[in-house]
């Protein structure tokens, strides 16, 4: 009898231990489908110039200023290494949703306004190994016709859609660990209108971009964009050199708070992506290298819970 009782004993423990082991096996298994997302693959919605895949959580704003002294080989004396020769740009960006981020800013070159808008197809997680945001916009000129370029050309409208131009992108990153983080950004461009009847209306571009973090509020970040041109087609039409050049970026960013604050060198002037990816004159060799900031504080609009 009490053989009886230790051998039932021993089947009970064994029957807890197994039904143990598949109550874990199904808690795994619950886990494993839960979809866990990557959070702040980059801090900002801007890299340097360009744009990252972040947007804003629903109800914020964005308030963005930015600036882009001249060069630093334009003088220390004549413009106090191009302080006397800054570009500011005003912008603001609000996100509807938090996938989808609306934007408009005013630029000094050329007296531009920009107009886009911002969407987050792809979240990566534990299952997506990207994030992609779609981004597209326009920029409209608002000189007066019959200006000259910085390249040198003479502006003359007949109307004002030959003032505006256009730009996609498909912005795809990857947060490979806390601290490294890296963005395609293949973009095309239109301008209605182009500085020479030499220039394409159309541009393609790709991009590269990253941030590394070196502590908890200070990183590291570039981007280039290599534009593809026939340089060589243009030349030959124009009778001289190609004057655009890819534009390259290199800066900090700093987080204080509720601001982001981003000090950079960068051989583009312009602050939009008809200005800094197809229009970029400076070349880092010849030490036309623009230094400047852009300073973001984010706000909430969300109605207040009662």
């Amino acid at each position: 009898m009490r053989l009886m009782k230790k051998i039932l004993l021993l089947l009970f423990c064994s029957t807890s231990l197994f039904a143990q082991d598949d109550l874990l096996d199904m808690l795994e298994k619950e886990d494993a489908k839960k979809t866990t997302f990557t959070q702040a693959t980059f801090k900002g919605t801007r890299l340097i110039n360009g744009q990252t895949v972040e947007t804003l959580a629903k109800q914020h704003l964005n308030f963005w200023i930015s600036h882009r002294f001249g060069s630093i080989n334009s003088g220390f004396i004549d413009n106090f290494l191009g302080l006397d020769e800054a570009k500011i740009r005003l912008g603001l960006e609000y996100s509807l949703t938090d996938k989808w981020l609306l934007g408009a800013g005013r630029s000094t070159i050329e007296k531009t306004y920009d107009f886009y808008s911002k969407y987050k197809v792809l979240a990566q997680s534990n299952k997506m190994p990207i994030t992609a945001t779609l981004y597209g916009g326009m920029t409209t000129n608002t000189m007066p016709t019959g200006y000259t370029t910085s390249s040198g050309n003479v502006m003359s409208y007949q109307n004002n859609l030959q003032r505006q131009s256009y730009f996609g992108q498909l912005l795809i990153a990857r947060k490979f660990s806390d601290k490294l983080s890296l963005q395609l950004m293949p973009t095309v461009l239109h301008n209605n209108k182009s500085e020479s009847i030499y220039l394409d209306n159309n541009l393609l571009s790709m991009g590269f971009g990253g941030r590394y973090k070196l502590t908890n509020r200070l990183s590291v970040s570039a981007e280039y964009y290599k534009n593809i041109v026939d340089k060589e087609d243009y030349e030959e039409g124009a009778g001289v050199a190609y004057p655009y050049q890819d534009s390259f970026s290199v800066g900090f960013d700093i987080e204080t708070g509720g601001h982001v604050f981003q000090l950079h060198l960068t051989n583009s002037r312009g602050m939009t992506e008809k200005h800094f990816i197809g229009q970029t004159l400076g070349t880092w060799g010849a030490g036309d290298i623009f230094y400047g900031f852009n300073m973001a504080r984010t706000f909430s609009l969300e109605p207040k819970k009662k």
